[in-house]
């Protein structure tokens, strides 16, 4: 990233999803030792998230200036597409792209771009394809934090619009699609069973082994990460891997 670091005038840092933040300190100190303040744009879907992690970078760094958005993707570009900036440096990190479909990826990105003006940069995190057996060991993990995570879907069911899913009669399973590379995540009945859901006035039938598929995670290679910039007004300038080569940063030039 030297030869953005070089652009004349300071550099507007702009995070997509940007959660806690805690990924994103790492390039704030690096950007407060080459100019004398920072503005930081994050955009996310919880205000609550914003609000903490706002106020806890705010505390860390005084040079640092903040103007969140608490919006969707594209609601949030569309309000970031209304306001001139300096030079932008865009994050789009933890693998965020992996959660939307091919067609949905090159929205965003083609809607980002339209923010950004010729020379700025996207910072994009894709985690890479890899040996079936271990991205099926990740997603149904031992300790099982993504079950836990999958089978919250019914429990909000459950909390939220009056339903009686039994958790204990459904499973958390995911599978690598090698063929759409993507990890397909489902939840599937253990039993013949009917369930109820009150606000919606509606009952569900499960047959033994049926499933519900609740989320697709797209896993990508460095020829898919070059298609989708140079298909979405990106040149790809360069990418980082971790030590075992499953993860990548790429630096994305907006031509």
């Amino acid at each position: 990233m030297k030869s953005l670091f070089r652009i004349p005038g300071d550099i507007t840092l702009v995070e997509m999803g940007s959660g806690s933040a805690s990924k994103t300190r790492l390039i704030i100190e690096a950007l407060l030792r080459k100019q004398p303040e920072l503005l930081f744009i994050p955009v996310d879907i919880s205000a609550s998230a914003l609000d903490s992690s706002s106020r806890i970078l705010l505390q860390s760094y005084p040079q640092l200036r903040i103007e969140a958005y608490a919006a969707d993707y594209f609601a949030g570009l569309a309000e970031l597409g209304k306001e001139p900036r300096s030079r932008t440096l865009a994050l789009f990190l933890g693998s965020n792209i992996s959660n939307f479909d091919p067609d949905e990826a090159l929205k965003f990105m083609r809607a980002l771009r339209q923010v950004l003006r010729e020379g700025d940069a996207l910072l994009l995190g894709a985690d890479l394809k890899k040996d079936k057996g271990m991205l099926e060991a990740a997603y149904n993990d031992a300790l099982g934090v993504t079950a836990a995570f999958n089978l919250n879907v019914l429990a909000r069911i459950n909390r939220e619009l009056g339903g009686d899913f039994d958790l204990r009669a459904f499973q958390h399973n995911a599978f690598y699609n090698e063929v759409l590379g993507r990890v397909e995540i489902y939840i599937e009945s253990l039993r013949d069973q009917t369930v109820g859901i009150k606000q919606l006035e509606m009952e569900v039938q499960f047959h033994k082994g049926e499933q519900i598929h609740t989320e697709n995670s797209y896993k990508y290679d460095r020829n898919d990460i070059a298609r989708l910039a140079s298909e979405t007004g990106f040149l790809h300038g360069r990418t980082w891997l971790d030590s075992q080569e499953r993860f990548s940063s790429n630096l994305l030039l907006a031509v």
